[in-house]
């Protein structure tokens, strides 16, 4: 069942942002795929803006559910094709938000299944880890990934992400692989 989502706002601070009880968000690499999850959970092509372009998601875009319960969609991080401080901006952003926000239940960190980790997401990890933020590793473009090395990747990228090969979310936007899981996850967090 998809997500019933509606885009309320875009900010730059969450401060900004609506109060939220119970939120989830979604980090991840530039182009890994965010905002094409978020409209594939919603079963709707344009409710999140996707572009070939990293780094076209500049804000923090709030998505409601009619329970109240709410979606972020962060800015991704590294190579995006904007100046270095707006990047560093971004960090702060993101950094600020998964900090600060009240009402955060868990982030879903989304990592390209087809490439594996980069660097940035294993500091991604790390950091969550370190400053105790809930979250779950989501790996995208999973139709990618050929079948007869998807085992296999499935137990490298577990272990490069520092986890058991059980405790990824494997999806692909595309074929809607996954996809009922990880929306029924959304719902277990957001619901009350």
């Amino acid at each position: 069942m998809p997500l019933q989502l509606k885009f309320v706002t875009s900010a730059k601070r969450h401060v900004d942002l609506p109060d939220a009880q119970h939120e989830v968000a979604f980090v991840g690499r530039s182009n890994v795929g965010k905002s094409s999850l978020i409209n594939a959970l919603a079963n709707q092509r344009q409710l999140a803006r996707v572009s070939n372009t990293p780094g076209r998601t500049q804000l923090l875009n709030m998505f409601v559910l009619p329970n109240g319960g709410s979606v972020v969609d962060l800015p991704g991080y590294g190579y995006a094709r904007v100046p270095a401080k707006e990047r560093a901006g971004w960090q702060r952003m993101i950094e600020g938000y998964l900090l600060e926000r009240e009402g955060l239940e868990l982030v879903f960190v989304l990592v390209d299944g087809e490439i594996g980790p980069t660097p940035l997401d294993v500091q991604m990890l790390d950091w969550l880890r370190a400053n105790d933020v809930p979250h779950t590793v989501v790996a995208t473009k999973f139709d990618k990934v050929k079948s007869a090395k998807r085992a296999t990747r499935k137990k490298d990228l577990a272990a490069r992400a520092e986890l058991e090969p059980g405790d990824i979310m494997w999806v692909s936007a595309s074929k809607g692989t996954g996809i009922p899981e990880l929306a029924q996850h959304v719902l277990m967090m957001l619901t009350p």
